[in-house]
């Protein structure tokens, strides 16, 4: 049997500073690329979807595995804070991703709650499988303000963000894992809770399979 993908999104607007740090995260491991033998490599698909949450979404329908979404995130940490954040990790609903953020589905932008409850609605519709799990991986951004590049802080947190992504996929596919709806953020900081990484460390560069589109 086939085994089902993993898909690594990187989602932001590199016209609004670090609001790029998810677009920027992922071009980063497509320069890496992937470890051999890093969750099968051939089944881990790395994308730039940049503005396009709603085509993320219905691209989730097709059954991932596993959705890595990368984007900055605003918990109230200091800027360049990476935060591994797992939102069903205990099953039902509970805290968003961002706590107060904005849900506004917009074809132009949309953050990590409002991706997850559009998958939720469209799986809900159309009968659509949603990913077994779900992993965000974010960082807490210094100015979404415009312009484009990332503030120091946020760049130098991509090599610890990267970092973050490929032991995720070194965990390997869930043992078990309920098929949940995602219809709405729920506050599950990671296996010990919330993770929030203040180092910022590289990674060696391997061979795998990288997509980009």
């Amino acid at each position: 049997m086939t085994p089902r993908p993993v898909l690594v999104a990187g989602v932001g607007n590199i016209f609004l500073g670090d609001d790029g740090f998810g677009v920027e995260t992922v071009r980063h491991l497509l320069r890496l690329g992937l470890p051999g033998g890093v969750d099968g490599t051939a089944d881990v698909e790395v994308v730039d979807f940049g503005v396009r949450g709603v085509h993320l979404a219905y691209q989730l329908l097709d059954g991932y595995r596993t959705l890595v979404l990368v984007d900055a995130v605003s918990r109230g940490g200091q800027p360049g804070t990476v935060y591994l954040i797992e939102p069903y990790a205990d099953g039902g609903d509970g805290a968003p991703v961002e706590p107060g953020g904005p849900m506004a589905l917009d074809g132009h932008g949309m953050g990590p709650d409002a991706v997850l409850a559009l998958l939720g609605a469209l799986s809900a519709g159309t009968g659509g499988t949603a990913p077994e799990r779900v992993v965000v991986v974010g960082c807490e951004p210094a100015s979404l303000a415009e312009g484009i590049g990332l503030s120091p802080p946020v760049a130098s947190a991509v090599p610890e963000a990267a970092r973050l992504v490929l032991s995720v996929l070194a965990e390997g596919p869930p043992s078990n894992a309920p098929q949940e709806p995602a219809g709405s953020a729920k506050s599950a900081d990671t296996r010990a809770s919330s993770r929030d990484v203040e180092r910022h460390e590289s990674h060696e560069s391997f061979k795998g399979r990288a997509t980009s589109c």
